[in-house]
């Protein structure tokens, strides 16, 4: 949710009842802590914030979650293990995000608290495996103790409620939020994203660190590398600096890397981040009834009192 998910997005969210997620890695420090301040003041209920661990100023941002008291870090793109310890030890809730059974232990060993399911189907950056959410969410229950929170490929209640049969705790969306009013993308493209058809994503660029994109002309010139036989550095060349920011902040269509899932295909209108949230709410019950299921027996005890708890963005 780089460049998608600012303070407005996330206190959005949690007002509506799920938890708001402030997308850090598009963000200097200093940019970070005027974000969680202004979420602070747009909300008080409980929000988090995404910290990708491959980021240069991660020391940064870690003393800017704890400085500002910032009560649920998920940390996503990166060991765990190095973080999670000084994140508990100052009483935050901590939640990684993976693309494997393994990395689900490890995550697990170094003392989160709960864990990410996320198959290849979601938008940004992605397993290298292209397990599918389908799979690897059950496989993930399966092998961890701690609560497990299901991501790729989600944009309805029905959606949702599949998760929750496989075994799910939660679930977190990503791609139906871009396409929301308080969305920091750029209007163009979220725009895109609604007129995106089935398979106009791919991932790609597995060498430097996969990606999910939606298919434009950028998109288009690392094809023609990979068709020349690129090597890493030459895919580094093409892929230059700054192209999420010039894509999905800027509204460059062409020359901008655009970061999207594939259910991207299934979204068609841009709607306040309340309504997405009641939505999904309402579609999930909906879906729950119609194979005679009561999706509030479904909500475990530790995340009473209600449904809309039971999502973060």
């Amino acid at each position: 949710m780089i460049w998608c998910s600012g303070w407005r997005l996330a206190a959005a969210v949690s007002n509506a009842g799920g938890l708001g997620l402030i997308g850090a890695g598009s963000m200097y420090p200093e940019v970070l802590r005027e974000q969680v301040r202004k979420c602070k003041a747009a909300t008080d209920r409980p929000f988090g914030v995404n910290v990708p661990l491959l980021y240069a100023d991660l020391d940064k941002h870690l003393e800017v979650v704890l400085e500002e008291e910032v009560p649920v870090v998920f940390t996503s793109a990166g060991n765990p293990a190095a973080l999670t310890p000084r994140l508990k030890a100052a009483g935050r809730t901590v939640v990684h995000v993976v693309s494997s059974v393994k990395f689900a232990r490890k995550a697990q060993d170094a003392g989160v608290d709960a864990v990410v399911a996320e198959g290849f189907e979601a938008g940004g950056h992605n397993g290298r495996e292209e397990t599918t959410t389908l799979v690897l969410l059950p496989m993930v229950r399966d092998a961890v103790q701690v609560p497990v929170i299901a991501a790729g490929g989600i944009a309805d209640g029905r959606a949702m409620l599949a998760c929750m049969v496989l075994g799910a705790d939660g679930v977190q969306v990503g791609s139906r939020f871009v396409c929301s009013e308080e969305s920091s993308a750029h209007p163009a493209f979220k725009q895109a994203v609604t007129r995106a058809e089935e398979g106009g994503t791919m991932l790609t660029l597995k060498e430097l660190a996969p990606v999910r994109l939606l298919k434009n002309a950028f998109f288009q010139e690392v094809q023609a590398a990979y068709a020349r036989g690129a090597g890493v550095e030459e895919l580094r060349q093409v892929l230059g600096r700054a192209r999420a920011k010039r894509g999905m902040f800027e509204g460059d269509l062409d020359q901008g890397e655009l970061e999207i899932g594939q259910v991207s295909a299934a979204i068609r209108e841009v709607l306040p981040a309340a309504r997405i949230v009641q939505e999904l709410v309402e579609e999930f019950h909906a879906a729950a009834a119609r194979i005679g299921v009561d999706g509030r027996s479904m909500v475990a005890p530790w995340q009473q009192p209600g449904p809309g708890q039971r999502l973060s963005e």
